[in-house]
């Protein structure tokens, strides 16, 4: 894999922990502010917090994996 392709899958890894951050604090704010009263959103939360935390981790394990064999 080039450094080029290295780079590239740096930046996603980057962009997916800011998305899972953001998404962890909409959850955290959902949690902290609005609950119990609005319980009915807190599974949508949750599970788009969970799909941008193995999103960031999947692209993680990718980037990791192709920085290993290019060392």
């Amino acid at each position: 894999m080039s450094d080029e392709d290295i780079k590239a899958l740096e930046k996603e890894v980057k962009k997916n922990k800011r998305l899972a951050n953001e998404a962890a604090s909409v959850l955290h704010d959902l949690i902290e502010d609005r609950l119990p009263d609005a319980y009915g959103e807190l599974m949508s939360v949750a599970q788009a917090t969970y799909d941008a935390c193995k999103a960031w981790d999947d692209a993680n394990k990718k980037f990791l994996a192709a920085s290993a064999t290019s060392a």
